[in-house]
């Protein structure tokens, strides 16, 4: 009985015999006697690659601890990172995100906790034996071999026959969009091609999930962006979990589903880039994320309509009330996107004579013209500098120009009390 097949991505393959339909692994296939045969171990049968309940995330860390010596690199940290999910653990250097990831990977040991990968404890497993692959910022290519057997080398390991190797290499060149450069060595190679050379051996293996140590980190600005476009892509593509790790805050807003900030060995904030952008839950994540404006101030009135501030830099500013009370010292952040610039003549009020407005009076330092915006440093009359970025169809103001500040209540976020000597943040490893 003759079977045609129908190959899919991933994991399995959907065969039909006659009237019957049924899912094969990776490999299989049905031959002339009807029997079920499978070709290649490329991927290994059992627990490492079982398909989970829906509920069960591809990674799952659970109170995971990393000392050396006297220093904890990662605190008791706890997250589940879902199936087909771009997942970004980003930080500061020292912050303990590629410690995290290495765990991950096998290639550092846990002090205390656990790693689950689709439910099967790996914590104290070599690398070989866990369904991960990983690639790192130096390429790690085998500068002696070509394109073609970098990529084949983990098949080869596995002894898969030389047919399905040359298949699977085939679609992993034409996945990164490398296919012809099969014959060239890595010397022959631009940086950003022996990354995706680097990516493409990566996933050749099929891994569950895909550990990413700053790939992109070694490559020029306009290359970097490039790349990070074709890894979206890629990642969409295949449908696997990706974790990256990354200090690069733009980068990781670009492409992520969810970002876990790192700080001192434990996460500040998990959640979407649209979460930890508009509504940081720290001060720590506000000024890391993007760029931000922190200002104090001390609450002079609670209304019906919101608290008023007066801020330690000389304005005003309108939030909601919930929580406050006259008195109460706190510290606002506003994004600088969200402010508008007015100049200001002499003996112009401006809004300080608006009850319901929020802020600021300086004058215009500094500016830099971005293209589609312009960036001003606007010194505050008591000596504090806020930036500002605004469309550049509002005309560029000079340098020397009084201006007042003004944005809007619902582009203010309040963080709580101001950082002092005994609640500021030490300086990150």
């Amino acid at each position: 009985m003759g079977a045609v097949r129908e190959p899919l991505r991933g994991d399995h393959q959907v065969v039909a015999a006659g009237q019957r339909e049924c899912r094969l692994a990776s490999g299989a296939s049905v031959g002339p006697d009807g029997q079920v045969k499978i070709a290649s171990p490329a991927i290994a049968a059992g627990p490492a690659n079982a398909v989970p309940p829906p509920a069960t995330p591809d990674v799952r860390l659970i109170e995971l601890t990393k000392r050396f010596r006297e220093i904890v690199a990662v605190d008791a940290v706890s997250l589940d990172i879902r199936i087909g999910e771009f997942f970004s653990l980003l930080g500061p250097s020292g912050c303990g995100k590629t410690t995290t990831l290495r765990m991950i990977g096998g290639f550092e040991l846990p002090t205390s906790g656990r790693i689950e990968l689709r439910g099967r404890d790996v914590t104290m497993e070599p690398p070989e034996r866990r369904p991960v692959n990983m690639v790192f910022q130096s390429y790690a290519l085998f500068p002696h071999l070509s394109v073609f057997d970098n990529v084949a080398f983990g098949l080869r390991r596995r002894k898969m026959p030389d047919a399905d190797v040359r298949r699977r290499v085939g679609v992993a060149l034409e996945l990164v969009r490398l296919t012809g450069y099969d014959r060239r060595g890595p010397g022959e190679l631009s940086g950003g091609q022996q990354q995706r050379v680097a990516l493409a051996r990566a996933l050749v293996c099929e891994p569950t999930v895909l550990l990413l140590d700053e790939p992109l980190g070694a490559l020029d600005l306009k290359l970097r962006r490039q790349l990070q476009v074709e890894l979206k892509r890629v990642q969409v593509e295949v449908g696997i979990t990706f974790v990256y790790v990354t200090h690069d805050q733009e980068e990781a807003l670009a492409l992520s589903d969810r970002i876990a900030v790192m700080n001192r060995g434990h996460i500040e904030q998990l959640g979407t880039p649209e979460e930890l952008y508009d509504r940081p839950r720290t001060r720590f994540v506000a000024d890391f994320i993007g760029t931000t404006n922190l200002l104090a101030g001390t609450v002079s009135s609670v209304t019906a309509d919101g608290a008023v501030l007066e801020l330690e830099a000389g304005g005003r500013c309108v939030v909601g009330a919930d929580g406050l009370a006259p008195g109460a010292a706190v510290e606002i952040a506003v994004r600088p996107e969200a402010l508008e610039l007015v100049p200001r003549p002499a003996g112009d009020p401006g809004a300080a004579d608006d009850p319901a407005g929020s802020w600021l009076r300086g004058t215009v330092e500094q500016s830099a013209y971005l293209g589609t915006s312009i960036n001003y440093q606007v010194r505050i009359d008591v000596g504090q500098r806020v930036v500002a970025s605004v469309p550049r169809t509002q005309g560029r103001i000079s340098a020397g120009t009084p201006v007042e500040i003004r944005w809007r209540p619902e582009d203010t976020l309040v963080l709580g009390r101001p950082a002092g000597p005994e609640n500021e943040q030490e300086e990150p490893r």
